[in-house]
């Protein structure tokens, strides 16, 4: 079986803001797990550290594909893709993050926590 390939990648780190405060793996990975069984999909997420000018900080990556057994179209994925990116920024209390799709990236910001730290 074949389907076009398509993917959609979230990148998000654990740090709360600009504060110390990391967010547990586990209470992530929960969130996602809670997230994915309402809305019956399947992704991946995988632990990762970022590393930028003075400083780092844990994060995960999540992905999403079209999958040949179920497949879907691809503003489907997309869509997807952006609603759980945007419940992941106000969850882990993050200031930006990114989705990457093969054909662009979308910076998502929460403007309350930008404030917040302005």
């Amino acid at each position: 079986m074949t389907v076009p390939t398509f993917t959609a990648t979230i990148y998000v780190g654990l740090r709360r803001g600009y504060t110390n405060e990391v967010m547990p793996f586990e209470s992530v990975e929960k969130f996602i797990q809670e997230w994915v069984d309402r809305i019956s999909i399947c992704v991946t997420v995988t632990r990762t550290q970022f590393v930028y000018k003075k400083g780092n900080e844990p994060g995960l990556i999540v992905g999403f594909i079209n999958y040949p057994r179920f497949p879907s179209e691809e503003q489907d994925i997309r869509m997807k893709a952006l609603m759980l990116a945007g419940e992941l920024l106000h969850f882990c209390k993050q200031m930006r993050m990114s989705v990457v799709f093969p054909d662009k990236t979308i910076m998502l910001s929460n403007t309350e926590e930008i404030e917040k730290y302005s």
